[in-house]
């Protein structure tokens, strides 16, 4: 059974930097698209960033380009989100998502309905 694991939020000041990670089991994340999303209270969730598989070509949503850096770990099967100059509308639970087959190469989508697994969130909060 495929799980992703996400870790890293936690509460920092603005202006500031986290690293969130997403770790795998039952499947190869290098194989799959995989995307950070988010989801602030009474929000939509939000596609932040993603990866496409095997190439690793990326895509920001215009709110973090700049700032946030989407990365892949082939040897540890894990993803990562670096986010640095956070900023107070950037709070809300981050989850990280494979896409569903089959793999396209150089591509990857930052739509919820792209994607089959899920993890469970990680909450970024950001406050002085």
């Amino acid at each position: 059974q495929a799980q992703l694991v996400e870790s890293g939020g936690g509460l920092v000041q603005p202006g500031g930097s986290l690293t969130l990670s997403c770790a795998a089991s039952g499947l190869t994340l290098d194989n799959y698209g995989v995307g950070w999303f988010r989801q602030a209270p009474g929000k939509e969730r939000e596609g932040v960033s993603c990866i496409s598989g095997m190439i690793g070509n990326t895509k920001y949503a215009d709110s973090v380009k700049g700032r946030f850096t989407i990365s892949r770990d082939k040897s540890k099967n894990m993803v990562y989100l670096q986010m640095n100059s956070l900023q107070p509308n950037d709070p809300a639970i981050y989850y990280c998502a494979s896409e569903r087959p089959p793999l396209q190469l150089g591509v990857c989508h930052q739509i919820a309905s792209a994607y089959s697994f899920w993890g469970q969130g990680t909450q970024v909060t950001v406050s002085s």
